[in-house]
């Protein structure tokens, strides 16, 4: 689906670097480039060096190096140009404001370039995505997972689940057009699709039961410090942020908005979470700072309770709990759980390490395929599709097993992008910057 107009932007940061990179993508990208270098489009595919001048004046912008490369084989399956510049702000501004001044071009909006070669086939959502969490990335095991997505690894398991339904489907809808003639083996069709239709069902719910990991990957494992007042929460966060992001004070409920830093635990994501001390408290605000806490920890990967000697033990919860000993330099009360001192920094390191061991624990070692919630709520809409077939085809008139198969298939459209998924595009490729 070829634009009808064409657009540009920056591809490198803003302000002064070496080179600046412009890209032009659309059906007047050869005629642009050609605008600007006063001559006939150079070679395909080759950076070659030009001098740069202002369509309407002849006045000189740059020598730089350009690029031809005609569609659909680019980036964003359309005639495309690169433009290499010196990368002083007053050049690439001038550039810039040239390109803007030649009919049919406008300035990309966020996305769009990839927005083009979603639309033009050349990525499907799932890589996407991936390409926005590789934006996004701040640890090792984040950019490893975005990269498998944007290699297309969600990709081509679904397109497979998806062709291998498409048959299972034509074949059912075969036995409905052709019932009456008597030349069709309904029974051997009925077999032979539903088993293949098994070996669909079998492989997606195996990608589902992964423990979310891909969608924990992608958010951070969160640990959430709780505890008494003035246990310590505020400190350690300090501590282990090396910053002073949250306000120590002797003063109880000093804490009232849970604060968040983001860490980076060998490779792994995980966000700490400093909430508001949990006790009984008159003042509406600190309640509602006291409820949020508790919603906080009910929502946790992992909660540090921390204490002081003599302080009380954890309440009852869900998720796991590690006791944490504060003020440890000031007592040597034996303790069940990780004795640490934020003032002197004794049993951090320990502490760090039970983290690290909770985190590579619930994310696991192995690839996830499933990395956001709308990948996963789609997969679960075909699988239940796949079971009512299962586990219902056989006594279900053959439209309805084919009404479920088509569901079936529309569910893995979704999960590549191939259809009800327009809303959700516009706040995705929003997300990405200008460029992109």
């Amino acid at each position: 689906m070829l634009s009808s107009h064409t657009i540009f932007a920056p591809a490198t940061g803003y302000g002064r670097t070496a080179v600046a990179v412009v890209r032009i993508s659309g059906p007047q990208a050869g005629h642009a480039l050609s605008a600007l270098i006063r001559a006939p489009l150079p070679p395909a595919r080759r950076l070659s060096l030009r001098t740069l001048r202002e369509p309407s004046t002849g006045d000189l912008l740059d020598q730089a190096l350009v690029a031809w490369l005609p569609g659909p084989g680019t980036a964003t399956g359309e005639d495309m140009a690169e433009l290499h510049l010196h990368g002083g702000p007053a050049v690439r501004a001038a550039v810039l404001r040239s390109l803007g001044g030649i009919p049919g071009l406008a300035p990309a909006e966020p996305g769009a370039f990839t927005r083009r070669a979603f639309l033009n086939g050349r990525m499907d959502l799932t890589a996407v995505e991936g390409l926005a969490d590789l934006i996004d990335a701040e640890t090792e095991a984040q950019r490893r997972q975005a990269l498998r997505q944007l290699d297309g690894a969600l990709g081509r398991k679904v397109e497979g689940w998806r062709a291998a339904l498409l048959d299972v489907l034509a074949g059912t809808e075969a036995a409905l057009d052709f019932a009456d003639e008597g030349d069709v083996d309904d029974e051997a069709l009925t077999g032979a699709g539903r088993a293949a239709a098994g070996e669909v069902r079998d492989a997606i719910r195996a990608a589902l039961a992964d423990g979310r990991r891909g969608e924990r990957l992608r958010d951070g494992f969160t640990v959430v410090l709780a505890g008494a007042p003035n246990a310590g929460k505020s400190t350690l966060l300090n501590a282990l942020a090396r910053r002073d992001v949250a306000i120590v004070s002797e003063i109880p409920g000093t804490t009232r908005d849970a604060i968040e830093v983001r860490c980076d635990l060998g490779g792994l994501p995980v966000l700490l979470v400093d909430t508001a001390g949990l006790r009984e408290s008159a003042d509406a605000i600190e309640a509602e700072g006291v409820a949020r806490s508790r919603r906080r920890m009910d929502q946790a990967d992992l909660v540090l309770w921390l204490r002081e000697p003599g302080g009380v033990a954890p309440p009852p919860l869900a998720v796991p709990v590690l006791t944490v000993a504060t003020k440890a330099d000031l007592s040597a009360e034996p303790v069940d759980g990780v004795a640490i001192s934020a003032r002197t920094g004794a049993g951090l390191d320990t502490l760090l390490t039970e983290i690290e061991h909770f985190a590579q624990a619930a994310l696991g070692t192995g690839d996830a395929l499933v990395t956001r919630e709308r990948q996963r709520l789609a997969l679960e809409r075909c699988l239940h599709h796949l079971d009512r077939v299962a586990v219902l085809g056989a006594g279900l008139p053959a439209e309805l097993v084919a009404e479920d198969l088509r569901l079936a298939v529309r569910a893995l459209g979704e999960v590549a992008g191939r259809v009800g998924v327009e809303e959700m595009l516009d706040r995705l490729f929003a997300s990405f910057c200008i460029g992109k």
